[in-house]
């Protein structure tokens, strides 16, 4: 049997819109030269902090960049620990392993699959340098519990925010609470920065000035100002003149071009739209498919904005008489749905077996896995495509 075509108003392939605004921004950086991290980029940050609420933001290459540079600002270094949640995508981890870092995982709430604070203080030993709570699938971690954890430690936290641009904890916006948040802008986050990108966000001046040196190799020039260097007039070699450069460190190039900048300031304007939208569409995801027996839904804790960037159900999948293999088999051949499965835990993984992780020692993560699949949601969903997903999962529990 052929597959059905695949709805493309469904898919979440693409996570944001992009239109005619876009475009004019795009041209009008073409026209200039189209530089890198000039001031398309500055713009980009400066709208970006005061939309969190945070002094300070630097534009990068993409969320992982953003999550390394945080834990190198820190001075995060071989021997430290880092703890985080096992159920996130494995750039969380891997940007303390690619420090030299070990990783230790923390179990996660069953209901929001968020990292469950319950369990965290009795992973924090003396070598424990940074906490990373992931706001996973849109919804902030219980924060309040988290930052008390990490101040009586002493320990910093950095904000996971990739899939929570926009979203709310009690006010407060994801990504503020921390020493730093930081955001991906991949095309299938929310908003996107022409298919990659990310930022760092923080109130802590020495943090940004880490971050901002070691995006762009350490680089100081002295003399004279720069669009992506740091500046400071103050230091010149045996009495010269003119201006020289200096490194202070063996950086990285994690820059954003000014295109991706000029695209950014855009998509920051449409962000709450289209948050907004992500939110309706799982309202009414969560309407037509409270009835059924068997399904989980998301659920939204007290005091949080959810902004959706997955939908994600657990099915008791006894009840449909299927696998987990044969619903997401059936969705995509039968009804030419694409659902996920995000994620798989990363002590499942090659790479963190060979760290010495292994099945059994997390189990709420591991029983959400079995019955984990995320349904396709983003701001392009019509009516008739989400009552057509809606009929989809409800005829493969009556099959």
């Amino acid at each position: 049997m052929s597959t059905p075509p695949i709805k493309f108003d469904l898919q979440i392939k693409y996570g944001s819109e992009y239109g005619p605004e876009e475009e004019r921004a795009i041209l009008e950086v073409l026209r200039q030269g189209a530089p890198t991290s000039g001031e398309a980029c500055i713009r980009f940050e400066r709208d970006f902090a005061a939309y969190c609420g945070t002094a300070h933001a630097r534009a990068v290459s993409n969320g992982t960049a953003a999550l390394f540079l945080s834990l190198v600002a820190l001075g995060i270094k071989r021997g430290d620990r880092v703890l985080t949640s096992p159920m996130t995508w494995i750039a969380t981890a891997a940007a303390a392993v690619t420090l030299g870092a070990e990783v230790d995982f923390v179990d996660i709430d069953p209901e929001t699959c968020n990292l469950d604070p319950r369990q965290l203080e009795a992973k924090i030993t003396p070598n424990t340098k940074a906490i990373i709570p992931v706001h996973l699938y849109g919804q902030c971690c219980d924060m309040d519990s988290i930052l008390a954890i990490a101040e009586r430690h002493g320990v910093a936290m950095v904000e996971d925010a990739c899939h929570a641009v926009g979203a709310d904890y009690k006010g407060r916006k994801s990504g503020s609470m921390g020493v730093t948040g930081c955001f991906s802008f991949h095309e299938q986050k929310n908003i996107s920065t022409l298919g990659e990108g990310g930022m760092v966000v923080t109130n802590d001046p020495a943090v940004f000035q880490r971050v901002a040196l070691y995006r762009s190799h350490c680089t100081r020039v002295y003399g004279r100002s720069t669009k992506y260097c740091t500046l400071d007039e103050s230091r010149f070699p045996m009495g010269q003149r003119f201006w020289w450069q200096d490194f202070d460190d063996c950086g990285y190039n994690f820059r954003m071009t000014d295109v991706q900048g000029a695209v950014g300031v855009v998509q920051l304007r449409k962000l709450d739209a289209l948050n907004q939208r992500r939110i309706d569409n799982a309202a009414y995801l969560s309407a037509g498919l409270g009835d059924v027996p068997g399904i989980t839904l998301p659920i939204v804790r007290p005091g949080n904005k959810h902004v959706f960037h997955l939908y994600p159900i657990q099915l008791d999948f006894a009840k449909f008489g299927r696998t987990k293999d044969d619903f997401i088999h059936a969705m995509l051949h039968e009804r030419g749905i694409k659902v996920g499965t995000h994620y798989t835990p990363l002590h499942y993984t090659t790479a963190f077996r060979n760290r010495g992780f292994r099945k059994g020692q997390f189990p709420v993560t591991e029983a959400v896995a079995e019955r984990l699949v995320t349904l396709p949601i983003n701001p392009r969903q019509t009516r008739e495509a989400l009552d057509y997903l809606i009929e989809s999962v409800r005829s493969l529990h009556r099959g």
